[in-house]
């Protein structure tokens, strides 16, 4: 055997044991590499989606917070129905107050909805446009839901003097 040849097998040997160890090692390796690179891709992915959602339930959990602390303030607004008759006096010493002079107050049939109970009044008021005007704003001013529901004005023959008759809810806590 001439050098050139053993050169040659030699060569042939290296280039094979070059490509047996790329196809039987490298290859693989690179591949199972690529596999953990895409499984850590979807891993990050996934840690991504639960920071946002821990995000969002941290947001959620601080609206809640601001939907509850709404609903209290509501329902401090809100008297026991026992207090009705606070409340009626209230406006009847309102109305007074302002120079008005109460004809009749009637209690109509109240509605019962969910989680309080609507109580409409009707009422009867003789007095001047400025005293309505004035009764009118410190009831936009008590601290209890109140709703005007009907409110007509009729003058009458006395001069300046006008005779008002509305119908005004006033809002309750049911008794659950």
């Amino acid at each position: 055997m001439t050098s050139s040849t053993r050169y040659f097998i030699f060569f042939i040997l290296i280039v094979g044991m070059a490509y047996v160890s790329w196809a039987y090692m490298i290859k693989p390796a690179n591949e199972h590499l690529g596999q953990e690179r895409s499984k850590m891709e979807v891993m990050r992915g996934k840690l991504d989606e639960l920071e946002k959602a821990t995000a969002a339930a941290e947001d959620l959990a601080g609206q809640l917070k601001k939907i509850e602390e709404a609903i209290a303030a509501f329902e401090s607004k809100l008297p026991p129905s026992s207090e009705i008759h606070t409340v009626l006096e209230d406006v009847t010493l309102i109305a007074q107050r302002h120079g008005l002079t109460p004809k009749s107050i009637r209690t109509q049939k109240n509605k019962d909805n969910r989680g309080y109970i609507e109580q409409p009044i009707e009422m009867e008021l003789d007095g001047n446009f400025n005293s309505y005007y004035a009764f009118l704003l410190e009831l936009e001013k008590l601290d209890r839901i109140t709703k005007m529901r009907e409110l007509r004005l009729k003058k009458t023959e006395r001069e300046g003097q006008t005779e008002a008759k509305f119908v005004m809810s006033i809002f309750f806590q049911s008794a659950v």
